[in-house]
């Protein structure tokens, strides 16, 4: 009878969701969460702690008044709703104090009027942000060292990742090469078994592994077929930023029977904790995703990495800082964890940020100075670049190029697009046998239709010696990467060397009255392109990198915050990467793959902040954000200043000299983070300043996502002591203060600043003398001295009487009122 009355109600519950056109909303509620709870409620002492505390999440008091949050959760929508027309999906109690519920637009409106209820916004989707950079950024030789090699670097510190899961089997993961990890006292996450092998996903290394789907399965997107239920990696993306964060040190990369070098992560004996919570298909859903940090938090990881963003702003939210996502990271920070976000893939253009908050590290995406370049000579001498990690053809032997058009098996078949070369059955293997297949790149490759690994699987296949793809059109933003192939392959990207190709093609091949080919002429010569060539001219921000200046609110009026904040390598990236893998169609079944994105920056700092957390445990998150920060470079490897990648007005790339709105405060320096000198320190009071004093801010919506009143006023927004200093609209003169804390010997440093013509500069006092741990404040006061409608550029540079520099970038506009 009961399974039949289940069955009943789930009947009801779903055809009053079709009906309704039910959604997925996040609720807000009345009370405190229990990072902040001081205590109050009849029956439950206080939990709150300080951002230096550790919260016991184990003790008596922590657990009943979770109990009293959710039962309190339960009985609301008891209260409202009959049985079987709502299903909550998640309570949160631990950073916020809501829950995620899955019903209709209706019952949405009644929850608004309902007393003790702060908010409802509906659910909005996410995003992910999608070797050699140990060596580019100096670790083992600078960094690892200090802590007593790669194998002690990362010792005890947990990086938790919000992504889409892990291949617990990779080598980057296993932890039999290396010294038996031992237990972990501090972290207290669970391990979900693999219902196939009826193994943990845990070994030592990883050692938290679970998945986040409630909202995605509500809204009908998840199919476990596909998406795996469980931490499994069905995408490859959380097994490659976990890789470059924390993945074992050595590990050959192998693809095609190549090896490509070592990989290891950033941070090789950290520990690694997986919360899964995006999915190859539709990305994922912000109620699953604040579901995983809350509880990435709760298990006690010491770092976060978000290699995700917003697909669009929440429909309800004014300001980029306050919505549940946002709200649940500075709750986060507040809790002593360090949050590292990709600042986006929107580059170049401005305001493509979809990293907005101060409590969170935004992350840049770099080209660093390895480049994959390969050639083709022809026949007639020329030779055209183009990409391509491939074999040469045999040295000095030219191979007869044959064009995939030209080597259909009849005309019946040209509905197949026999140009994409991705269907080997429609070509004449007779004719390709032993030559050079010559293919076009059509759209199907940009809408992922086709890729380049279904080219070199179908000249292998006609027994050609090699292939090259010619791009004959391309629009904005198309970003070409080179490919392993495991034969001789080649695309040229150029447009203009692809027309030099097919000129020589249409030349040299003859043809009868019926436009059959009578005899191939045209010759070719495939490059070597396994070896990287190193450039000084790095790092370079990458094309794709998102921009700011930072917005405030979702009419993108400027925000008195500099975003990014630093730049990381993320272009070319090798990694690991999981056999299931279907983000990037050319590297399926692979166990390796070299991909691009700010997603890929991410881990690298997020590596980083582990190491600078293992030196030093007891350093609150903005302090470590401020070591990184102030140690960046602003000149590359030649020592010029850092470039970025731009178009020009014909789309063609340009290389610009970068701003802080494309790298922050420039590119991370891990040697010199780990012993910044001084520090910018901030705390959840500092936070809640900056969020008071934000013009435009909504002090309801404020009180609901803090349950802080505005008692704490740091006069404008821009005097959060943070490193960096971001003045927006600047009306005559206006003095900012920061204060610096001494996290080494006592040391003089002298205070120096300069700033373009447009905006002048003065800072007090000149120097200044901080024994260890002592603060000391300083002001930084701009000047507008001619009207430029832009922004000007500058920095403060506090140098010590030992051997520390600290710099701070300064960003401003003038404005005559």
């Amino acid at each position: 009878m009961r399974t039949v009355e289940r069955m009943f109600t789930s009947i009801i519950l779903f055809l009053l969701l079709v009906i309704g056109k039910a959604e997925i909303y996040i609720v807000m509620v009345e009370g405190e969460p229990i990072t902040s709870y001081r205590g109050g409620v009849s029956g439950f002492e206080a939990t709150a702690v300080e951002s230096h505390e550790k919260l016991d999440v184990t003790s008596d008091l922590v657990t009943s008044y979770s109990r009293h949050l959710e039962l309190k959760h339960d009985t609301l929508l008891e209260t409202l709703f009959d049985q079987g027309t709502y299903k909550k999906l998640y309570s949160y109690k631990h950073l916020i104090n809501g829950f995620a519920v899955h019903i209709s637009p209706e019952q949405a409106d009644t929850l608004r009027r309902a007393p003790g209820v702060k908010s409802v916004d509906k659910d909005w989707k996410v995003r992910k942000l999608t070797t050699h950079t140990p060596q580019f950024l100096g670790l083992p030789t600078g960094v690892w060292p200090t802590g007593g090699g790669f194998d002690r670097a990362g010792e005890d510190i947990v990086i938790g990742f919000v992504d889409s899961g892990i291949f617990p089997h990779h080598p980057s993961f296993a932890n039999h090469n290396s010294e038996p990890y031992g237990p972990l006292p501090k972290y207290r996450g669970k391990c979900e078994v693999d219902s196939d092998t009826k193994r943990s996903f845990c070994n030592g290394k990883i050692v938290g592994a679970q998945h986040f789907a409630e909202a995605a399965i509500a809204a009908g997107a998840f199919n476990p077929s596909v998406d795996f239920a469980s931490p499994m990696d069905g995408d490859g993306h959380g097994s490659h930023t976990a890789a470059i964060a924390a993945g074992n040190n050595g590990i050959p990369v192998r693809v095609h029977g190549y090896e490509f070098g070592k990989a290891s992560g950033m941070a090789p004996r950290a520990r690694i904790a997986v919360y899964k919570a995006l999915y190859r298909l539709f990305g994922g859903f912000v109620a699953d995703v604040v579901a995983a940090i809350e509880q990435a938090v709760h298990d006690g990881v010491d770092i976060l990495n978000l290699s995700v963003g917003p697909n669009s702003p929440p429909a309800t939210t004014r300001t980029t800082f306050l919505n549940p996502f946002d709200a649940t990271l500075l709750s986060a920070v507040k809790a002593g964890v360090f949050v590292a976000q990709a600042a986006g893939n929107g580059g170049p253009f401005t305001k493509s940020l979809v990293s907005y908050s101060p409590w969170i590290v935004s992350v840049a995406a770099a080209v660093d100075d390895r480049r994959y370049k390969n050639h083709l000579t022809l026949g007639n001498g020329k030779i055209l670049a183009g990409h391509g990690l491939s074999p040469a053809t045999s040295l000095n032997q030219k191979y007869t190029l044959v064009a995939a058009n030209d080597v259909v098996l009849d005309s019946s078949v040209m509905k197949f697009s026999p140009t994409d070369c991705q269907r080997p059955e429609v070509l004449n293997k007779n004719m390709v046998k032993g030559n050079i297949l010559l293919c076009g790149y059509s759209f199907n490759f940009v809408i992922g239709m086709a890729s380049v690994k279904k080219v070199a699987e179908t000249a292998r296949s006609l027994g050609a010696i090699g292939f090259v793809l010619a791009v004959e059109y391309v629009s904005a933003g198309t970003k070409f990467d080179p490919v392993p192939t495991g034969m001789p392959g080649i695309l040229i990207t150029d447009v203009s060397k692809s027309k030099e190709l097919i000129d020589y093609y249409k030349a040299s091949t003859s043809r009868d009255w019926t436009g059959r080919v009578k005899s191939f002429k045209a010759t070719g010569i495939i490059g070597e392109g396994l070896e990287p060539i190193l450039h000084k001219s790095a790092p370079i921000v990458a094309l794709f990198s998102a921009r700011g200046p930072n917005i405030k609110d979702y009419s993108f009026r400027d925000a008195d915050l500099l975003k990014p904040d630093i730049l990381a390598p993320g272009a070319l990236i090798w990694a690991s990467w999981s056999p299931n893998g279907t983000d990037e169609v050319n590297y399926l079944g692979e166990n390796f793959a070299m991909i691009s994105g700010t997603s890929m920056a991410a881990p690298h700092i997020s590596g980083i902040a582990a190491l600078i957390k293992q030196k030093h445990p007891r350093w609150s998150p903005a302090a470590i954000k401020s070591a990184l920060m102030t140690t960046s470079n602003t000149l590359d490897r030649a020592e010029k200043p850092i470039l970025a990648e731009q178009y020009s007005g014909s789309e063609t790339l340009m290389f610009v000299p970068a701003t802080p709105f494309d790298y922050g405060s420039g590119h991370v320096n891990p040697r010199a983070a780990l012993d910044p000198g001084l520090i910018f320190d901030a705390g959840y009071e500092d936070y809640l300043g900056f969020l008071c004093t934000t013009p435009g801010i909504n002090y309801h919506e404020l009180l609901n996502f803090t349950h802080r009143p505005c008692n704490y006023t740091i006069g404008h927004p821009y005097n959060l002591n943070s490193p960096s200093i971001t003045v927006s609209h600047l009306v005559r003169t206006q003095t900012i203060s920061r204060t610096v804390t001494n996290v080494n010997e006592e040391e003089t440093y002298t205070i120096t600043a300069r700033m373009a013509p447009a905006i002048a500069i003065e800072t007090s006092p000149p120097a200044m003398t901080l024994r260890p741990g002592a603060s000391h404040r300083f002001t930084v006061t701009l000047t507008v001295q001619s009207l430029t409608g832009t922004y000007s550029f500058g920095e403060v540079l506090l140098k010590g009487s030992r051997r520390h520099k600290v710099r701070i970038p300064v960003v401003a506009m003038g404005y005559d009122r």
